[in-house]
This record gives C-alpha cells, sequence and structure tokens, in this order.
C-alpha cells in the first residue's frame, strides 16, 4: 500500500472509530458493568474510550505510517503569542458560535439537545468530571481531528482548503450524536477557525488549550446558569 494510501485508511479508522465510541460507548458499558444508568463514573468510561481510540491511532501510526504523527513540524512562539491566540480564539469561536445558535434559533427554532441537557446534570458541581470532559475533548479531538486528519487530507490531495473543509466537516458530523442542528453547525465553523489556524501557525498545543478551555468556560456557564440558552461542543 503507498503512503497515500495508508494515510487514507489512517482518517477513514479514525472516523470509524470516533464514530463508534460516541454512538456505541454507552450500550457497550452498560452491558459490562451491568449498570444501565446515565452516570458520572459511566461517562468517565466513555472518555477512557476516546483516550483508546487515539491510542490506537496512534499504534497504527507508529506500525504502519511509520511517519511522525504530527506532519507538519510544532512551531514554537513566545508566550504572549500564546495568549493573544488563545484569547482570540476563544473569542472568535465564542462570538461566532453565539451568532450562528441565534440564527439557527431563529429560523429552526430547535430544542436544546436532550444528551446536553443530560450530561449538564452529571456534572452539575462536580468539577473534576468537568475538567475530564475538556481535558479528553482538548487534547483527542484536536491531536486526530487536527493533528492527524488535516495535514494528511492535504497531503493526499494536495489541496489545503481540502483540508481545512474535510476535517471541520468531520468534526461537525461527529457531533451529531448530539441530535440538534446546532451541535453541528457551530462545531463545523469552529472547526474551520482551528484549521485555518493550524494552517497559518502549526502550533496544536495553542489549539489543545483553545479547545480546553472554550469547553472549561462553556460548561461553568452551564453548571451556574439555564443551559436551554447556551450551546457548547
Amino acid at each position: 500500500m503507498s503512503l497515500n494510501g495508508k494515510y487514507a485508511l489512517g482518517i477513514l479508522l479514525t472516523f470509524v472509530f470516533l464514530a463508534a465510541a460516541m454512538l456505541y460507548a454507552f450500550p457497550l458499558i452498560y452491558s459490562v458493568t451491568g449498570v444501565k444508568a446515565f452516570t458520572a463514573t459511566n461517562f468517565l468510561y466513555t472518555r477512557l474510550a476516546l483516550w483508546t481510540v487515539l491510542l490506537l491511532i496512534f499504534l497504527y501510526n507508529f506500525f504502519l505510517e511509520k511517519h511522525p504523527f504530527l506532519l507538519w513540524k510544532e512551531k514554537k512562539y513566545p508566550i504572549l503569542f500564546y495568549l493573544k491566540a488563545i484569547v482570540s480564539l476563544y473569542i472568535i469561536s465564542a462570538f461566532g458560535g453565539a451568532f450562528l445558535n441565534l440564527i439557527i434559533q431563529v429560523f429552526a427554532q430547535e430544542n436544546v439537545s436532550r444528551k446536553v441537557i443530560q450530561i449538564a446534570s452529571l456534572f452539575r458541581n462536580n468539577y473534576l468530571l468537568i475538567i475530564s470532559i475538556c481535558l479528553t475533548a482538548g487534547v483527542v479531538e484536536e491531536l486526530l481531528m487536527r493533528g492527524y486528519i488535516q495535514p494528511r487530507i492535504e497531503k493526499i490531495y494536495n489541496n489545503q482548503y481540502l483540508g481545512i473543509f474535510v476535517s471541520a466537516a468531520l468534526f461537525g458530523i461527529l457531533h451529531s450524536t448530539y441530535g440538534t442542528i446546532g451541535q453541528v453547525v457551530i462545531p463545523f465553523f469552529i472547526g474551520i477557525v482551528f484549521a485555518v489556524f493550524y494552517k497559518l501557525y502549526s502550533n496544536i498545543k495553542i489549539l489543545i488549550i483553545s479547545h480546553f478551555m472554550y469547553d472549561f468556560v462553556s460548561m461553568m456557564i452551564m453548571n451556574f446558569m439555564d443551559i436551554k440558552h447556551l450551546s457548547a461542543f
């Protein structure tokens, strides 16, 4: 198999494994533990499933691709650049997401995802769970969607715009498990923003921190306010 073929298979496996973890982790955990309830412990097990996916793709990369996991070499920047980039990414994501959510509410008038409501009830004042959710999303999703998929799409098709669009589209599709339009459109928008940043600046650490911060702030707001007026990814 050619190197591009290995890259294509790795992208397919990444998407399939992530989709399977998001769709079937709970049923599998219920059958293994015998506890058929949406509990904090069971939810933590689903986060372990996502870390397992990351491990599997790392192993695939190491044993079959035999090339760096991050095809784009990490660039180093001054601390001030990190701070400005993280704040800027948060502001763009938060305000852009809020604007899109407003448009969706006006035209679609959809309700808040039932899954988001369930999750919010679990992490109410459970700060360890909040941190674990945000850390998992930040590390796993950025390493796989931006760090792994985006550069490989670009290399396969020799098209930077396709790398940005496809990685963002897959990011949005994976969030369709939440069952609302907003939980697809907003992650797609944020995926575009993050992918453009990664193409320009090639620093996955900034994206991981930004993703963590966006989720953490969103969840802390949901922890203290009525989540029916909020949307997080």
